[in-house]
């Protein structure tokens, strides 16, 4: 029991876990779960901070927490957050958004990198969630023998993880918040859940399966394009039981018709 109860108190915490974090735009804070957000190092540096979002409240956030998706840092062009990493392992990267000034989608849209790779294309936080709503994209990697693996790709790292937020067509590049901690995906905690975002994605899925199948249809049978003309339905176009009465009528008709012909 005392093993049991050591191995227990030897798991670190999700704050132990994280090893570097910020309030983009923002002063420092310890949020939920104990991780410390230091201030915006970028502060005075690079790009602009802002607070516009304080007037907003943020949907799926808890009220201590809105803070760091109220402020946010932006650029006029591509700007990004070093992050230093001394041990191998596997990592995940938290980046924080919420859209509190365009109400609608295709206004602002940028990527992510880490590094050289893409992590994160044609960002649209708004047509993702909507306005003035907690968005988090969470990308995992792995650094092993001085190599940098993230979404399949694989390059050399130099002890610096850097964040870069990347100019797009649409506005600006932003960021709320982020964070790097060691783990896995399933160690990050979830946003609050949000009635409309939850009830889309059920349709969604729900469109993936077969009416009256048992598994999900594969990507190409959901988005199929049909070829050629839908084929007609053979019974559409049946009208027999129309034609009856119409040639009973023409039947009396035409030997009554005969009959006064000849009076």
């Amino acid at each position: 029991l005392l093993a049991l109860c050591g191995a227990a108190a030897a798991v670190p915490s999700l704050a132990d876990r994280v090893i570097w974090a910020v309030n983009c735009g923002g002063e420092a804070h310890t949020d939920a779960h104990g991780i410390q957000y230091k201030k915006d190092p970028l502060e005075g540096k690079l790009g602009k901070a802002s607070d516009y979002g304080m007037r907003l409240p943020i949907l799926r956030s808890s009220p201590e927490d809105q803070i760091l998706y109220q402020t946010e840092r932006y650029n006029e062009d591509s700007f990004s957050y070093e992050v230093p990493i001394r041990e191998e392992g596997e990592y995940v990267v938290v980046l924080k958004f919420a859209e509190v000034y365009f109400a609608q989608s295709q206004q602002k849209v940028f990527d992510v990198k880490l590094n050289s790779h893409f992590v994160v294309k044609d960002l649209d936080i708004f047509d993702k969630v909507g306005h003035s709503t907690a968005h988090d994209e969470i990308i995992p990697f792995s650094i092993v023998k001085g190599k940098l693996s993230v979404n399949g790709e694989v390059s050399t790292f130099n002890g610096k993880l850097t964040v870069e937020f990347v100019k797009g067509y649409y506005d600006n590049p932003k960021v709320c918040g982020l964070y790097v901690m060691k783990g896995t995906v399933e160690d990050v905690p979830k946003l609050q859940p949000h009635p409309g975002l939850e009830k889309k994605e059920e349709e969604e899925e729900e469109e993936e399966y077969e009416e009256g199948g048992e598994g999900k249809t594969t990507p190409a049978a959901k988005h199929r394009v049909q070829s050629g003309p839908r084929t007609p339905n053979p019974y559409a176009a049946d009208n027999s039981s129309l034609m009856f009465p119409i040639l009973v009528s023409f039947g009396v008709f035409i030997p009554t018709l005969f009959c006064l012909c000849r009076l």
